[in-house]
Protein backbone atom coordinates (compact mmCIF):
# COMPACT_ATOMS: atom_id res chain seq x y z
CA UNK A 1 0.00 0.00 0.00
CA UNK A 2 1.42 3.39 -0.97
CA UNK A 3 2.34 5.68 1.91
CA UNK A 4 0.93 9.19 1.90
CA UNK A 5 2.15 12.46 3.35
CA UNK A 6 5.29 13.38 5.24
CA UNK A 7 7.73 10.57 5.85
CA UNK A 8 9.14 10.86 9.34
CA UNK A 9 11.53 8.58 11.14
CA UNK A 10 9.88 7.62 14.43
CA UNK A 11 12.66 7.13 16.94
CA UNK A 12 13.98 8.96 20.01
CA UNK A 13 16.79 11.44 20.13
CA UNK A 14 20.34 10.48 21.02
CA UNK A 15 22.12 13.69 22.08
CA UNK A 16 25.55 12.07 22.12
CA UNK A 17 25.40 11.68 18.35
CA UNK A 18 23.86 15.05 17.59
CA UNK A 19 20.86 13.45 15.85
CA UNK A 20 18.30 10.70 16.30
CA UNK A 21 19.31 7.33 17.73
CA UNK A 22 20.00 4.15 15.82
CA UNK A 23 17.68 1.19 15.39
CA UNK A 24 18.61 -2.42 14.68
CA UNK A 25 19.11 -3.05 10.98
CA UNK A 26 16.58 -5.86 11.05
CA UNK A 27 13.73 -3.67 12.30
CA UNK A 28 11.16 -2.10 9.98
CA UNK A 29 10.83 1.61 9.43
CA UNK A 30 8.39 3.37 11.71
CA UNK A 31 6.24 5.90 9.83
CA UNK A 32 4.23 8.82 11.14
CA UNK A 33 2.13 10.50 8.48
CA UNK A 34 1.06 13.62 10.37
CA UNK A 35 2.27 17.00 9.11
CA UNK A 36 3.62 17.99 12.49
CA UNK A 37 6.69 20.22 12.66
CA UNK A 38 7.65 18.81 16.02
CA UNK A 39 7.66 15.32 14.56
CA UNK A 40 9.59 16.49 11.50
CA UNK A 41 12.54 17.00 13.82
CA UNK A 42 12.68 13.21 14.00
CA UNK A 43 13.54 12.86 10.32
CA UNK A 44 17.16 12.37 11.12
CA UNK A 45 17.13 8.73 12.20
CA UNK A 46 19.76 6.07 11.83
CA UNK A 47 19.81 2.31 11.64
CA UNK A 48 22.38 -0.09 13.09
CA UNK A 49 24.83 0.76 15.87
CA UNK A 50 27.98 2.87 15.85
CA UNK A 51 30.39 3.13 18.73
CA UNK A 52 29.68 6.06 21.01
CA UNK A 53 31.89 9.02 20.12
CA UNK A 54 32.04 8.22 16.42
CA UNK A 55 30.05 11.36 15.69
CA UNK A 56 30.30 14.31 18.04
CA UNK A 57 28.78 17.76 18.00
CA UNK A 58 30.64 21.04 18.13
CA UNK A 59 31.44 21.85 21.74
CA UNK A 60 29.92 24.90 23.39
CA UNK A 61 32.15 27.89 23.88
CA UNK A 62 32.28 30.77 26.31
CA UNK A 63 30.24 33.94 26.09
CA UNK A 64 31.39 36.89 24.06
CA UNK A 65 30.31 39.82 21.93
CA UNK A 66 28.78 38.77 18.64
CA UNK A 67 27.28 42.12 17.59
CA UNK A 68 27.33 42.81 13.84
CA UNK A 69 26.54 45.99 11.94
CA UNK A 70 24.03 45.86 9.07
CA UNK A 71 25.05 47.30 5.73
CA UNK A 72 23.67 50.56 4.35
CA UNK A 73 20.29 49.68 2.83
CA UNK A 74 20.06 52.82 0.69
CA UNK A 75 23.36 52.40 -1.15
CA UNK A 76 23.91 48.67 -0.76
CA UNK A 77 27.54 49.23 0.24
CA UNK A 78 29.67 50.34 3.17
CA UNK A 79 31.34 53.74 3.09
CA UNK A 80 33.95 52.98 5.74
CA UNK A 81 35.89 49.70 5.82
CA UNK A 82 36.21 50.00 9.60
CA UNK A 83 32.40 50.04 9.93
CA UNK A 84 31.95 46.67 8.22
CA UNK A 85 30.46 43.83 10.28
CA UNK A 86 33.06 42.08 12.38
CA UNK A 87 33.11 38.36 11.50
CA UNK A 88 31.77 36.12 14.24
CA UNK A 89 34.09 33.52 15.68
CA UNK A 90 33.22 30.21 17.31
CA UNK A 91 34.02 31.68 20.78
CA UNK A 92 31.86 34.81 20.56
CA UNK A 93 28.36 33.43 21.07
CA UNK A 94 26.34 34.08 24.17
CA UNK A 95 22.55 34.34 23.94
CA UNK A 96 19.65 34.09 21.49
CA UNK A 97 18.15 37.10 19.77
CA UNK A 98 14.57 37.67 18.77
CA UNK A 99 14.60 39.54 15.45
CA UNK A 100 11.87 40.16 12.92
CA UNK A 101 14.00 40.03 9.76
CA UNK A 102 15.63 36.89 8.40
CA UNK A 103 19.28 36.80 9.44
CA UNK A 104 21.58 34.60 7.38
CA UNK A 105 25.08 33.61 8.44
CA UNK A 106 27.90 32.96 5.98
CA UNK A 107 31.65 32.43 6.15
CA UNK A 108 33.90 35.26 5.07
CA UNK A 109 33.95 39.04 4.77
CA UNK A 110 31.18 41.25 3.33
CA UNK A 111 31.30 41.09 -0.45
CA UNK A 112 32.21 37.40 -0.57
CA UNK A 113 30.49 35.01 -2.94
CA UNK A 114 28.88 33.23 0.02
CA UNK A 115 27.15 36.50 0.88
CA UNK A 116 26.05 36.74 -2.77
CA UNK A 117 24.49 33.29 -2.39
CA UNK A 118 22.70 34.36 0.80
CA UNK A 119 21.27 37.42 -0.97
CA UNK A 120 20.16 35.30 -3.91
CA UNK A 121 18.25 33.01 -1.55
CA UNK A 122 16.88 35.81 0.64
CA UNK A 123 17.16 39.16 -1.20
CA UNK A 124 15.99 41.24 1.78
CA UNK A 125 17.85 39.36 4.49
CA UNK A 126 20.37 40.71 6.97
CA UNK A 127 23.65 38.95 6.27
CA UNK A 128 25.95 38.05 9.17
CA UNK A 129 29.62 37.32 8.41
CA UNK A 130 31.36 34.60 10.41
CA UNK A 131 35.02 33.89 10.90
CA UNK A 132 34.91 30.21 9.88
CA UNK A 133 32.54 27.37 9.00
CA UNK A 134 32.30 26.21 12.62
CA UNK A 135 31.11 29.67 13.67
CA UNK A 136 28.40 29.56 10.99
CA UNK A 137 26.98 26.34 12.43
CA UNK A 138 27.08 27.71 15.97
CA UNK A 139 25.35 30.93 14.97
CA UNK A 140 22.34 28.94 13.73
CA UNK A 141 22.31 26.41 16.57
CA UNK A 142 22.36 29.15 19.22
CA UNK A 143 19.59 31.14 17.47
CA UNK A 144 21.82 34.14 16.70
CA UNK A 145 20.68 33.82 13.09
CA UNK A 146 17.79 32.09 11.33
CA UNK A 147 19.61 30.41 8.46
CA UNK A 148 23.10 29.67 7.17
CA UNK A 149 24.48 29.49 3.65
CA UNK A 150 27.55 27.31 3.14
CA UNK A 151 29.37 26.20 -0.05
CA UNK A 152 29.29 22.43 -0.58
CA UNK A 153 30.75 21.92 -4.05
CA UNK A 154 32.00 23.80 -7.09
CA UNK A 155 32.63 22.80 -10.67
CA UNK A 156 36.32 23.78 -10.42
CA UNK A 157 37.57 21.97 -7.31
CA UNK A 158 34.76 19.59 -6.33
CA UNK A 159 33.29 19.06 -2.87
CA UNK A 160 34.04 21.06 0.28
CA UNK A 161 34.54 18.10 2.58
CA UNK A 162 34.83 20.13 5.76
CA UNK A 163 31.17 21.13 5.49
CA UNK A 164 30.10 17.51 4.96
CA UNK A 165 31.86 16.61 8.21
CA UNK A 166 30.36 19.54 10.11
CA UNK A 167 26.84 18.77 8.96
CA UNK A 168 27.15 15.20 10.20
CA UNK A 169 28.36 16.27 13.64
CA UNK A 170 25.70 18.98 14.12
CA UNK A 171 21.91 19.07 14.40
CA UNK A 172 21.11 21.39 11.49
CA UNK A 173 18.93 20.43 8.51
CA UNK A 174 19.35 21.23 4.83
CA UNK A 175 16.30 23.31 3.85
CA UNK A 176 17.40 24.61 0.45
CA UNK A 177 20.18 25.05 -2.07
CA UNK A 178 21.59 27.91 -4.12
CA UNK A 179 23.53 27.65 -7.37
CA UNK A 180 25.76 30.63 -8.11
CA UNK A 181 27.85 31.38 -11.17
CA UNK A 182 31.16 32.76 -9.96
CA UNK A 183 32.40 35.72 -12.02
CA UNK A 184 35.79 37.07 -11.00
CA UNK A 185 36.86 40.69 -11.42
CA UNK A 186 40.29 42.29 -11.19
CA UNK A 187 40.11 45.18 -8.73
CA UNK A 188 42.51 48.02 -7.97
CA UNK A 189 42.66 51.34 -6.17
CA UNK A 190 40.81 54.24 -7.75
CA UNK A 191 42.74 55.67 -10.67
CA UNK A 192 45.18 52.75 -10.98
CA UNK A 193 45.62 51.28 -14.46
CA UNK A 194 45.88 47.53 -15.03
CA UNK A 195 49.40 47.79 -16.49
CA UNK A 196 50.63 49.40 -13.25
CA UNK A 197 49.95 46.28 -11.22
CA UNK A 198 52.91 44.22 -10.03
CA UNK A 199 51.03 41.81 -7.81
CA UNK A 200 47.50 40.44 -7.44
CA UNK A 201 46.06 39.13 -4.16
CA UNK A 202 43.19 36.67 -3.68
CA UNK A 203 42.19 33.28 -2.34
CA UNK A 204 44.48 30.58 -3.85
CA UNK A 205 41.53 28.96 -5.61
CA UNK A 206 40.59 32.25 -7.30
CA UNK A 207 44.19 32.78 -8.39
CA UNK A 208 44.24 29.28 -9.89
CA UNK A 209 41.00 29.91 -11.79
CA UNK A 210 42.39 33.11 -13.33
CA UNK A 211 45.79 31.66 -14.26
CA UNK A 212 45.74 32.66 -17.94
CA UNK A 213 45.05 36.36 -17.34
CA UNK A 214 47.58 36.59 -14.51
CA UNK A 215 50.23 34.95 -16.68
CA UNK A 216 49.58 37.44 -19.48
CA UNK A 217 49.88 40.35 -17.05
CA UNK A 218 53.14 38.97 -15.64
CA UNK A 219 52.18 39.81 -12.06
CA UNK A 220 53.12 38.10 -8.80
CA UNK A 221 50.33 35.99 -7.29
CA UNK A 222 49.74 36.71 -3.60
CA UNK A 223 47.67 34.12 -1.76
CA UNK A 224 45.18 35.21 0.90
CA UNK A 225 44.13 32.79 3.62
CA UNK A 226 40.56 34.05 3.76
CA UNK A 227 37.99 34.81 1.04
CA UNK A 228 38.34 36.89 -2.11
CA UNK A 229 36.45 39.71 -0.36
CA UNK A 230 39.06 39.74 2.41
CA UNK A 231 41.74 40.27 -0.26
CA UNK A 232 39.78 43.21 -1.69
CA UNK A 233 39.43 44.65 1.81
CA UNK A 234 43.19 44.37 2.42
CA UNK A 235 44.07 46.08 -0.85
CA UNK A 236 41.68 48.92 -0.02
CA UNK A 237 42.87 49.32 3.57
CA UNK A 238 46.61 49.24 2.78
CA UNK A 239 46.28 51.56 -0.20
CA UNK A 240 49.13 49.99 -2.19
CA UNK A 241 48.62 51.13 -5.78
CA UNK A 242 50.67 48.39 -7.46
CA UNK A 243 48.66 45.53 -5.88
CA UNK A 244 45.27 44.41 -7.16
CA UNK A 245 42.72 41.88 -5.93
CA UNK A 246 40.51 39.26 -7.52
CA UNK A 247 37.00 39.41 -6.09
CA UNK A 248 33.38 40.13 -7.01
CA UNK A 249 31.98 43.31 -8.51
CA UNK A 250 29.97 43.82 -5.32
CA UNK A 251 33.19 43.69 -3.30
CA UNK A 252 34.51 46.53 -5.47
CA UNK A 253 31.49 48.66 -4.52
CA UNK A 254 31.78 47.80 -0.83
CA UNK A 255 35.49 48.59 -0.52
CA UNK A 256 35.64 51.49 -2.97
CA UNK A 257 37.83 49.83 -5.60
CA UNK A 258 37.82 50.19 -9.37
CA UNK A 259 36.99 47.22 -11.61
CA UNK A 260 39.97 46.89 -13.96
CA UNK A 261 38.72 43.75 -15.77
CA UNK A 262 35.61 41.55 -15.60
CA UNK A 263 34.93 37.84 -16.20
CA UNK A 264 38.61 37.00 -15.93
CA UNK A 265 38.17 33.31 -14.97
CA UNK A 266 39.64 30.70 -17.32
CA UNK A 267 36.49 28.52 -17.28
CA UNK A 268 32.96 28.76 -15.97
CA UNK A 269 32.68 28.04 -12.26
CA UNK A 270 29.33 27.10 -10.72
CA UNK A 271 29.26 26.78 -6.94
CA UNK A 272 26.44 25.07 -5.05
CA UNK A 273 25.51 26.20 -1.54
CA UNK A 274 23.38 24.56 1.12
CA UNK A 275 20.85 26.56 3.13
CA UNK A 276 20.79 25.24 6.71
CA UNK A 277 18.26 25.76 9.50
CA UNK A 278 17.38 24.40 12.92
CA UNK A 279 14.10 22.87 11.69
CA UNK A 280 13.46 20.79 8.54
CA UNK A 281 10.87 21.88 6.01
CA UNK A 282 7.78 19.82 5.28
CA UNK A 283 8.21 18.63 1.68
CA UNK A 284 5.56 18.36 -0.99
CA UNK A 285 5.33 16.78 -4.41
CA UNK A 286 4.20 19.81 -6.39
CA UNK A 287 7.70 20.95 -7.39
CA UNK A 288 11.11 19.29 -7.95
CA UNK A 289 12.60 18.26 -4.62
CA UNK A 290 16.02 16.91 -3.75
CA UNK A 291 16.81 14.70 -0.77
CA UNK A 292 20.27 14.34 0.78
CA UNK A 293 21.16 11.32 2.92
CA UNK A 294 24.25 9.73 4.46
CA UNK A 295 24.67 6.05 5.26
CA UNK A 296 27.21 3.39 6.13
CA UNK A 297 26.99 -0.11 4.61
CA UNK A 298 27.42 -3.61 5.91
CA UNK A 299 30.43 -5.51 4.57
CA UNK A 300 30.30 -7.96 1.68
CA UNK A 301 30.64 -8.14 -2.10
CA UNK A 302 28.30 -6.04 -4.20
CA UNK A 303 26.71 -4.27 -1.23
CA UNK A 304 27.13 -0.78 -2.71
CA UNK A 305 25.65 -2.00 -6.01
CA UNK A 306 22.64 -3.40 -4.15
CA UNK A 307 22.25 -0.23 -2.10
CA UNK A 308 22.19 2.00 -5.17
CA UNK A 309 19.83 -0.44 -6.82
CA UNK A 310 17.18 0.54 -4.25
CA UNK A 311 16.89 3.84 -6.13
CA UNK A 312 17.29 2.48 -9.67
CA UNK A 313 14.50 -0.06 -9.15
CA UNK A 314 12.12 2.81 -8.34
CA UNK A 315 13.26 5.06 -11.18
CA UNK A 316 14.77 7.62 -8.78
CA UNK A 317 17.54 9.71 -10.30
CA UNK A 318 20.77 9.89 -8.30
CA UNK A 319 22.29 13.38 -8.62
CA UNK A 320 25.48 12.97 -6.58
CA UNK A 321 27.37 10.34 -4.62
CA UNK A 322 30.28 11.16 -2.31
CA UNK A 323 32.28 8.75 -0.16
CA UNK A 324 34.24 9.77 2.94
CA UNK A 325 36.29 7.50 5.23
CA UNK A 326 34.87 7.39 8.76
CA UNK A 327 37.26 9.51 10.80
CA UNK A 328 36.90 7.87 14.21
CA UNK A 329 36.79 4.34 12.84
CA UNK A 330 38.43 4.42 9.38
CA UNK A 331 39.39 0.74 9.08
CA UNK A 332 37.23 -2.37 8.85
CA UNK A 333 38.48 -5.95 9.20
CA UNK A 334 37.99 -7.88 5.98
CA UNK A 335 38.27 -11.67 5.68
CA UNK A 336 40.01 -12.79 2.49
CA UNK A 337 39.57 -16.49 3.44
CA UNK A 338 42.84 -18.27 2.54
CA UNK A 339 44.80 -15.01 2.69
CA UNK A 340 43.73 -14.27 6.25
CA UNK A 341 42.33 -11.04 7.67
CA UNK A 342 43.09 -7.58 6.34
CA UNK A 343 41.84 -4.06 6.97
CA UNK A 344 40.25 -1.65 4.53
CA UNK A 345 38.64 1.77 4.76
CA UNK A 346 35.15 2.00 6.21
CA UNK A 347 33.17 4.64 4.35
CA UNK A 348 30.28 7.02 4.78
CA UNK A 349 28.29 7.52 1.58
CA UNK A 350 26.56 10.82 0.90
CA UNK A 351 23.87 10.73 -1.77
CA UNK A 352 21.62 13.36 -3.32
CA UNK A 353 18.60 12.02 -5.20
CA UNK A 354 15.79 13.71 -7.10
CA UNK A 355 12.65 12.89 -5.12
CA UNK A 356 10.66 14.26 -2.22
CA UNK A 357 10.36 12.41 1.07
CA UNK A 358 6.60 12.80 0.58
CA UNK A 359 6.94 10.55 -2.49
CA UNK A 360 6.24 6.86 -1.69
CA UNK A 361 9.08 5.88 -4.05
CA UNK A 362 11.60 7.60 -1.78
CA UNK A 363 10.08 6.01 1.31
CA UNK A 364 10.25 2.51 -0.15
CA UNK A 365 13.79 3.14 -1.47
CA UNK A 366 15.04 3.99 2.01
CA UNK A 367 13.27 0.98 3.48
CA UNK A 368 15.03 -1.14 0.85
CA UNK A 369 18.36 0.57 1.60
CA UNK A 370 17.92 -0.30 5.26
CA UNK A 371 18.51 -3.97 4.40
CA UNK A 372 22.15 -3.22 3.51
CA UNK A 373 22.91 -0.19 5.73
CA UNK A 374 24.33 -0.06 9.23
CA UNK A 375 22.76 3.38 9.61
CA UNK A 376 20.96 5.99 7.51
CA UNK A 377 20.48 9.67 8.21
CA UNK A 378 18.28 12.03 6.18
CA UNK A 379 20.17 15.33 6.04
CA UNK A 380 17.36 17.25 4.40
CA UNK A 381 14.65 17.36 1.75
CA UNK A 382 14.43 20.67 -0.11
CA UNK A 383 13.48 22.43 -3.33
CA UNK A 384 16.00 22.20 -6.14
CA UNK A 385 17.58 25.42 -7.45
CA UNK A 386 17.63 25.38 -11.25
CA UNK A 387 18.55 29.04 -11.76
CA UNK A 388 21.85 30.78 -12.34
Amino acid sequence: MALKGCFIWGCPKAPQFGFASFQPASSKLSVNLRYDLEKCREWECSFGVLAQGTLTGVESSGAGDGVCVQKNESTGCHQDVNMLPKPLTASEFSFSRDVSNVRVAYQGAPGSYSEDAALKAYPKCETVPCDDFEAVFKAVELCLVDKAVLPIECSFSGSIHRNYDLLLSNRLHIVGEVQLQIKYCLLGLVGVKIEELKGVMSHPQALAQCEMMLRDLGVVKIGANDTTAAAAKEVASKGVSDTGAIASSRAANIYGLDILAEDIQDDDNITRFWILAREPIIPGTDRPYKTSIVFNLEGGPGVLFKALGAFALRNIKLLKIESRPMKQRPLRVVDYSNEGSAKSFDYLFYIDFEASMADPRAQYALENLQEYARFIRVLGCYLMDRTL
